[in-house]
């Protein structure tokens, strides 16, 4: 399913990033990083032709020849990002939106844990089992 999973605060800052393949982690960190462009252009209001929604869910940011990658931002202006593989072909729009339902989930869990700080990192054991599951299309 989904080869990078990333959590990216509101000012930019990487909260979480996981990727199934160690070894292509700074490629994936590179094209999550070009997608935050793309996702500031969709989000910026009042430019001419851009309505403003309500809709959380940006859909597919941009796509190479080997990743297709697609983000969320949340209320608070986090945002979430899915880097699939391209060669996937049998994943349709539905189910990236049920991902990002899931993970959006998991992120709300993470972050009401009387524990944790807002800003700070994600190290919760509990997220990253779960964003794993959802990477894996066990979720």
């Amino acid at each position: 399913m989904a080869v990078c999973v990333a959590v990216i605060g509101k000012d930019n800052s990487p909260l979480y990033l996981s990727t199934t393949d160690m070894d292509k982690e700074l490629e994936l960190q590179y094209r999550v990083h070009a997608a935050l462009d793309v996702i500031e252009e969709k989000c910026q209001v009042g430019v001419k032709g851009t309505p403003e929604t309500k809709e959380l869910y940006l859909g597919l940011l941009y796509a190479t020849e080997t990743h297709k990658i697609y983000g969320f931002v949340t209320n608070t202006k986090v945002k979430l990002i899915l880097v699939i593989d391209s060669g996937n072909i049998a994943l349709r729009e539905n189910e990236v939106r049920a991902m990002f339902r899931n993970l959006h989930i998991l992120y709300t869990d993470a972050v009401c844990n009387p524990f944790f700080l807002p800003g700070e990192q994600l190290i919760s054991k509990k997220f990253d089992r779960a964003v794993q599951k959802l990477m894996s299309g066990n979720i």
